[in-house]
């Protein structure tokens, strides 16, 4: 993309779309890296507590904004009034309740129809904006959303392993991360709520380690006895797994970022356009793999 030759404010529109995409790729990159290291342990140690690992995460993201506001020079904003607090709470809610819900519903359904009904979260994102924060979108992009609810009722019909409880678990995640995606929007570009996407996560992270801790004891019961045994066996688990929830903090700020510089919805369609670019990548490490004698 060049900026060369054009006006003041082109050029400023130019190096604004620049730092977009490279946030978009930063994004991509730190995701594609946290979901092959999720492969890794599952492959590797057959470490299979997600509930666990997001608390991990959300422990690594905490951990890190107050660090880095800690070694920074500028002064962390506060939160403004007991009704932000409240929206945060309720932000860290809605996303420990799209994990549960979606871990949940792999336990009916198979993985591939539940990435099919997670397509649709930017149609319910297009809906919760307009629901809850009166965001309204060209009638050309409702349209474009349509097929693609559509494909996923076709599907729920002919779906053999198809099971009620867990579909209303998978609607409910997908309808979870929707409202989070709007959510977060709210909180980085309104006027009255505006925080940095730093200190969003900072004040975020915390309640959902509050949360995700008891949906752990209560989902994975035997995860702390299982990480003790596999670091007595291969202490470089612990390394990974540090590495891993690491990442993780990059996810969620770049994440946050570009739901601040781009919209909820537009940050939903690149998931789901990531979500291709991690398949694509990940057959390209098994084909690797397979070519190492």
């Amino acid at each position: 993309m060049r900026c060369g030759g054009a006006g003041a404010g082109a050029r400023a529109r130019c190096v604004g779309r620049l730092f977009t995409s490279g946030l978009v790729a930063a994004w991509y990159a730190s995701n594609i890296g946290v979901l092959l290291l999720n492969k890794f342990l599952l492959l590797t140690y057959g470490f299979r507590y997600p509930v666990f690992l997001t608390a991990c995460h959300m422990s690594a993201c905490a951990l890190l904004s107050y660090a880095a506001v800690a070694a920074s020079s500028s002064r962390a904003a506060p939160l403004r009034s007991r009704g932000q607090l409240a929206r945060v709470a309720v932000l860290s809610a809605v996303f420990c309740a799209s994990v549960v819900a979606g871990n949940v519903s792999l336990r009916y359904l198979p993985v591939s129809f539940n990435q099919a009904v997670g397509a649709t979260t930017p149609f319910f994102t297009a809906v919760l904006a307009y629901a809850v924060a009166a965001r309204r979108e060209a009638c050309a992009t409702y349209a474009a959303l349509i097929p693609v609810v559509a494909g996923v009722v076709i599907a729920t019909g002919g779906e053999p392993s198809f099971h009620l409880f867990g579909f209303i678990m998978c609607i409910s995640a997908t309808t979870a991360r929707a409202l989070k995606t709007v959510l977060q929007g709210i909180l980085l570009s309104s006027e009255e709520e505006k925080l940095n996407s730093m200190d969003l996560l900072r004040y975020m992270a915390p309640a959902a380690v509050i949360l995700l801790i008891p949906a752990t004891l209560i989902m994975e019961r035997d995860v702390l006895s299982m990480v003790a045994m596999l670091a007595r066996e291969d202490p470089s688990f612990i390394w990974i797994l540090l590495c891993n929830s690491s990442l993780a903090y990059f996810v969620n700020l770049t994440n946050f970022l570009v739901t601040k510089h781009t919209s909820p919805l537009t940050l939903q369609v690149l998931g789901n356009a990531k979500g291709a670019v991690a398949l694509y990548n990940d057959v390209y490490c098994n084909q690797q793999q397979m070519k190492i004698p």
